[in-house]
């Protein structure tokens, strides 16, 4: 399924330059819904997650969908509240000793959301299913039945491609897409509004280099500043600090530990993105960790937020297009600031409890540049 996918999801674009105008597009409707709040405070949380999420839509269902659909913002909101559920400290308990969990609440909400979600899901394919065309896939939910039919149509009945396997890795995409890329540029607006000296370099960067021209994925190679940033950021915000459980393929000695087949295992990402030897300060904000004395772009081996190894994240090279693109887009039209009455010290970086990092919740001020 994973190799299935991340071939299909690439066909549609997923990492290339096709997606770059799906992420152009959806930051356009971002800034328009931006600029509706006229400067004043607002959470960004819904809009910054529609946007994120529609660029998964056209990719997976082959369309966008209105911010105000109420069917769209439903499954927005059971994505982000799954995420949120599954990482309270009751399902933690539950994970460790599952015999607890019918004194948990919620255990029974994340299964009413699991249950509603793939309702809505299987209601979404049903409608691209009744119009399939084999000759002209809209997206991967098509290229997935397609290739289903080809193979009932050969006699091969017992494969991996059905639809209980359909709707897991929808689910899946969906969620991650929507929840870490989302969460990491909710990260950088308000690192924005925290650090003034740090956006100010941003924007004179953009401003120089780019002016009011549309900001382009190849753009990334003139503006190592604003690279570092966003990099920065993603170390910073460590969206999942202890990666996705993984389970070893053989026996394993590691660092004198004798790992058994079959053993689950999380990776601990903080361990690495917080690690002393490797960072010059791992517990503040601070871009030039990723840019050498010239101020030029420096890769570090040690910054790995999407994992690593043949397992890394499926939407690693989309996730890095759509946080480079929305990150600058946002910052060529808007100053960053924190609410009337709300300092930059008091503007609190402790992140909300989740299975992923969200930061806590926030409002923000966008205030027009030009």
């Amino acid at each position: 399924m994973t190799r299935f996918a991340l071939t299909k999801l690439r066909d549609f674009g997923m990492g290339k330059m096709a997606s770059e105008e799906k992420i152009i597009e959806e930051s356009h409707n971002l800034i328009e819904v931006f600029e509706k709040y006229k400067g004043k405070a607002f959470d960004t949380t819904k809009s910054v997650n529609h946007a994120v999420s529609n660029v998964i839509c056209s990719i997976v269902y082959g369309s966008r969908f209105e911010y105000d659909n109420p069917e769209f913002t439903v499954m927005v909101n059971h994505a982000n509240e799954k995420i949120r559920v599954v990482g309270s400290p009751s399902i933690q308990v539950y994970n460790i000793s599952p015999w607890l969990g019918k004194w948990f609440g919620n255990r029974r909400r994340t299964q009413n959301i699991n249950v509603a979600h793939r309702n809505q899901m299987t209601k979404l394919i049903r409608g691209l299913e009744e119009t399939l065309n084999p000759q002209m896939c809209r997206g991967f939910v098509d290229s997935f039945l397609v290739h289903k039919q080809s193979l009932e149509e050969s006699g091969n009945m017992n494969t991996h491609y059905h639809k209980t396997n359909l709707l897991t890795t929808v689910s899946n995409v969906f969620s991650a897409g929507t929840d870490s890329t989302g969460a990491t540029l909710r990260w950088g607006l308000l690192l924005m509004a925290k650090y003034p000296n740090v956006q100010d370099q941003v924007q004179e960067e953009l401003s120089r280099v780019i002016g009011s021209h549309q900001i382009r994925v190849e753009d990334r190679k003139n503006l190592p500043y604003t690279d570092a940033v966003i990099r920065e950021t993603q170390r910073l915000a460590n969206i999942f600090p202890m990666s996705l459980p993984h389970k070893t393929r053989q026996d394993v000695t590691f660092q004198g530990y004798f790992i058994k087949k079959g053993t689950t295992v999380c990776p601990l990402l903080t361990s690495v993105l917080y690690d002393e030897t490797e960072w010059e300060s791992p517990h503040t904000f601070n871009p030039a960790h990723f840019l050498d004395k010239d101020g030029k772009f420096v890769k570090k081996d040690a910054f790995m937020p999407f994992s690593a190894g043949r397992r890394v994240c499926l939407g690693k090279s989309l996730a890095r297009m759509e946080l480079f693109l929305f990150f600058t887009s946002l910052l060529q039209r808007f100053r960053f600031t924190p609410p009337p009455g709300v300092t930059e010290d008091e503007l609190d970086l402790t992140p909300a409890v989740g299975f992923s990092l969200h930061p806590s919740p926030h409002k923000l001020c966008a205030v027009c540049r030009i």
